[in-house]
């Protein structure tokens, strides 16, 4: 059975740096490119960053870019999202998700169960 598992979260200030892990279990993950999402209280899930199944390819959101960096090691099964300069807003759960490809993963796959960050002074 596909199972993500997001970890790495939690309390950091304003201006640090925080790196979320998705692990996977059941399936290999380099059949899948996996999307970054999140979703602060009362807002809508947003896309974050994506990255294709060899990790040639990635995308990212305007407001993380130059901030968050998306990468993978397919021989870990791991994605990670390494976040820098954490601003209040980027407070949220973040999810990850498994698609065939970045085109499709806003609209089908299988979604971790998510991990707090929380960015406050």
């Amino acid at each position: 059975q596909l199972q993500l598992v997001e970890s790495g979260g939690g309390l950091v200030q304003p201006g640090g740096s925080l790196t979320l892990s998705c692990a996977a279990s059941g399936f290999p993950l380099a059949d899948y490119a996996i999307g970054w999402f999140r979703q602060a209280p009362g807002k809508e899930h947003e896309g974050i960053s994506c990255i294709s199944p060899s990790g040639v390819s990635t995308h990212y959101e305007d407001f993380v870019k130059g901030r968050f960096t998306i990468s993978r090691d397919n021989a870990k099964n791991t994605v990670y999202l390494q976040m820098n300069n954490l601003k209040p807003d980027d407070t949220a759960v973040y999810y990850c998700r498994a698609s065939s490809a970045c085109a499709w993963v806003r609209v089908q796959g299988t979604w971790g169960q998510g991990t707090q960050v929380t960015v406050s002074s």
